[in-house]
């Protein structure tokens, strides 16, 4: 059984318009709510939508064991636990499963250049201490390491538990090598809202999505349409989305899609510096996306 199949949103973390920010648990649980009843088949905690990087430890921990006790085992919660610290990561990741989680989403090491072989130890040391399924996350344009399909292929092949790779490369042939080298037996999903349809044609299994926060019901609908065959609309879900994902990208997430959600009305706060608000023209170009799609 895969840890989930479709649409899984990276939930952004509401913050209050206090002086330090701090969590907006009551709107969090709102925001499940609204996934909950708007198709979303999982929830993505405190990922890099979800601004974990700006989180303290503590907070990180209370915010993924709220997703948690807000879901109420309705659809899966997959926590963000990765660090560029070995350590720090199997902390995170072994209270993460003391708090219910379903899985464990782990970036690659950031900033530390890792080798190879260094990508297979730290994986391999966390597997060791959890029996939480790992999807490992590889985004080599925000972390400067990119694990290669035969890393992963190795990775897969000797630890049980690590079974997923959320794919944001961006390179499509990457992406394929990675399955085949793999036999097809990892649960790949899209980290790249525009590519979703694609990646889903070589068999990726869903999406861990941005723009799913705005259009939960538009990105299940995308997966669905291609799982039940119809692979038409499925297509003409992912070129209606390309203009929008274009905006929700024209400046570093989450700016962008916090940006979105609070036009929307969704009150999810501020972003926590060095993050900052999105620029004017940005922000109407967005605003016009918006309304083109029917979200405004």
């Amino acid at each position: 059984m895969p840890i989930y199949k479709g649409s899984g949103v990276a939930i952004v973390t509401p913050m209050k318009d206090n002086k330090d920010q701090d969590v907006n648990f009551d709107k969090l649980e709102e925001l499940i709510e609204f996934h909950v009843k708007n198709g979303t088949d999982a929830i993505i905690i405190a990922g890099t939508t979800g601004e974990s990087s700006t989180l303290t430890m503590e907070e990180h921990r209370e915010v993924i064991k709220a997703a948690v006790n807000f879901t109420k085992g309705r659809i899966p919660v997959v926590a963000g636990t990765g660090s560029n610290c070995t350590r720090t990561a199997i902390q995170l990741t072994k209270e993460a499963e003391e708090d219910g989680a379903d899985a464990a989403l782990i970036v690659t090491p950031y900033y530390n250049k890792s080798t190879q072989a260094g990508l297979i130890r730290h994986y391999s040391m966390i597997a060791d201490e959890t029996k939480l399924p790992i999807i490992i996350y590889n985004v080599p344009g925000r972390t400067g390491c990119n694990i290669l399909p035969e890393t992963v292929a190795e990775i897969v092949k000797t630890k049980k538990n690590v079974v997923g790779l959320k794919e944001a490369t961006g390179n499509f042939t990457q992406a394929s090598k990675t399955m085949q080298l793999c036999d097809g037996n990892i649960e790949m999903y899209s980290g790249e809202d525009g590519l979703i349809t694609p990646l889903l044609s070589i068999g990726a299994l869903g999406v861990i999505s941005v723009i799913a926060n705005v259009a939960p019901k538009e990105t299940h609908e995308l997966c669905q349409s291609f799982f039940d065959g119809n692979v038409a609309r499925s297509r003409e879900l992912q070129m209606k989305f390309i203009p929008l994902v274009e905006a929700l990208f024209s400046e570093v997430n989450p700016i962008p899609v916090k940006k979105a959600m609070n036009l929307m009305g969704m009150e999810v706060g501020s972003l926590r510096p060095p993050l900052c608000e999105m620029g004017d023209k940005a922000a109407e170009n967005l605003k016009a996306e918006m309304k083109k799609f029917g979200l405004i």
